[in-house]
């Protein structure tokens, strides 16, 4: 009987996998991998956490495929060595994988097609990335008229169907899954395919109609918690955007007609910043914009720890800094505010606010974090200009108005009256003791003044330009 092997990835479900339906379609047994990669778990942006949510993810997956009379086979080792030893343990024709658009992927895949059969096909993204381009070949570098050559491609069918049954595998050796879980996973996200289904139908039955009002409110559950679930491809990118598209059209009312659209651009964006890695690989490591290349960073140990530790003296930051350090997310507007805090305000390279949020996010994806953390900085592709600068003042008050957020992440401000939760230094000092929060004692006085730290970030990205 004809064999494939089925290389699991970032594609861990078994609904609307396409690389899997690929290998069925050709072969009577299909072996499902996953190879441990050393070189990526030992990576400096690897993630405890996220780990500890793949490896979960994986045992949810081998559930299923156990379910269906298969199983998960683990491996331990470099990628080229392991698919060579398991093709001739195998006799496989062919190997199928998810398409990835990393640097480090693409790499890995060139080695591994150098000498075996590996087929990759589409599934990180709805349209594959090399796919949009401009009249003239060129990859876009806007967002705009890459969403509108996005929609006008034809949509690639619905999403595929989980197979009923999968074949029996021979005999295999599977060095199992190390036990990452004692590392603490906060449950707000469990893993897996069924899981993330559940959120899927719940966010379309309900939250979607509100999301263009929620959506930045960070004191609120406006947002799709998907995120996770699309990075490790427990949902894949089709079924979020086929969720979008059926949430619009039986949407009865204009609010909730833009919040399907509103999440269907968030996703958009998620597929423009996978084409720019594609396109521009340099992006890990250098500034999109080649004229923003020159600024000079302050090295500031003192002020990335306070802004790692949530220790700035500026509630919404630390919130979300603290939201982060505990459970591995933060909500998207929040870390556009601790992303502005630690470029602008503390003039501190984005490289290292970006490898800190690979470090501890639970979606922690190189494509959507290094075009976040560009945007927010103004030296990436269709970036914010670099003179907006975020007052974390005005953004807490805008977004956390009666300060539930704040006092959630924070509970030394637990007792804080509203109108000064997001400006402590303004509270009298007999209030200060009153609600045991006294500034430089119970919470940190601000580590910077905003007003001059705006004056000195703008002056120092007017020099980089020049």
């Amino acid at each position: 009987m004809e064999t494939a092997i089925w290389w699991i990835r970032r594609d861990l479900r078994l609904s609307d996998n396409q690389a899997l339906a690929a290998a069925l379609s050709q072969a009577e047994v299909v072996v499902p991998v996953f190879i441990m990669d050393p070189k990526l778990l030992a990576s400096p942006y690897a993630s405890q956490k996220r780990v500890a949510f793949l490896f979960e993810g994986l045992q949810t997956l081998d559930l299923d495929l156990v379910k269906r009379g298969s199983k998960l086979i683990v491996r331990n080792g470099d990628p080229v060595e392991v698919l060579h030893g398991l093709r001739e343990e195998t006799k496989a024709s062919a190997i199928y994988a998810e398409a990835d658009v990393s640097p480090f992927a693409r790499k890995r895949d060139t080695r591994v097609m150098s000498t075996l059969p590996l087929i990759l096909t589409p599934g990180l993204t709805v349209h594959p990335v090399e796919s949009l381009r401009k009249s003239d070949g060129t990859p876009y570098t806007v967002y705009t008229p890459f969403s509108r050559m996005w929609h006008s491609l034809p949509f690639p069918g619905k999403p595929l169907p989980a197979p009923e049954r999968l074949p029996i595998l021979p005999i295999l050796t599977s060095s199992g899954l190390p036990d990452m879980l004692k590392h603490t996973l906060d449950k707000i996200f469990p893993a897996g395919e069924i899981e993330a289904q559940r959120r899927l139908t719940r966010f379309t039955d309900s939250l979607i109609e509100c999301y263009a009002e929620d959506r930045n409110r960070m004191d609120l559950d406006g947002t799709s918690g998907l995120s996770p679930y699309l990075r490790f491809g427990m949902l894949s990118a089709r079924q979020a955007v086929w969720a979008a598209r059926e949430a619009e059209e039986l949407s009865k009312d204009i609010t909730a007609i833009h919040g399907a659209e509103t999440w269907l651009n968030e996703l958009i964006w998620r597929e423009f910043y996978a084409a720019i890695l594609y396109h521009f690989p340099y992006v890990r490591r250098v500034a999109f914009r080649p004229e923003l290349r020159k600024i000079a960073w302050r090295y500031d140990i003192d002020g990335m720890h306070a802004w790692a530790e949530g220790q700035t003296g500026y509630p919404v930051v630390d919130a979300a800094m603290r939201q982060l350090n505990s459970t591995g997310w933060m909500h998207n507007r929040a870390r556009m505010i601790t992303a502005s805090f630690l470029t602008k305000d503390l003039l501190i390279d984005w490289r290292q606010g970006e490898r800190y949020f690979m470090q501890h996010l639970l979606d922690g994806d190189p494509a959507a974090n290094n075009g976040g953390w560009q945007w927010t900085a103004g030296t990436g592709t269709d970036a914010a200009p670099y003179f907006r600068i975020f007052n974390p003042v005005l953004q807490g008050m805008k977004f956390d108005p009666e300060g539930a957020y704040v006092r959630r992440w924070v509970p030394e401000l637990v007792d804080v009256p509203n109108r000064f939760i997001h400006a402590l230094w303004e509270m009298p000092a007999n209030m200060q003791a009153q609600t045991g929060c006294v500034i430089g004692k119970n919470y940190p006085a601000p580590i910077v003044d905003h007003a001059e730290a705006r004056q000195r970030v703008l002056a120092a990205y007017r020099r980089g330009v020049d």
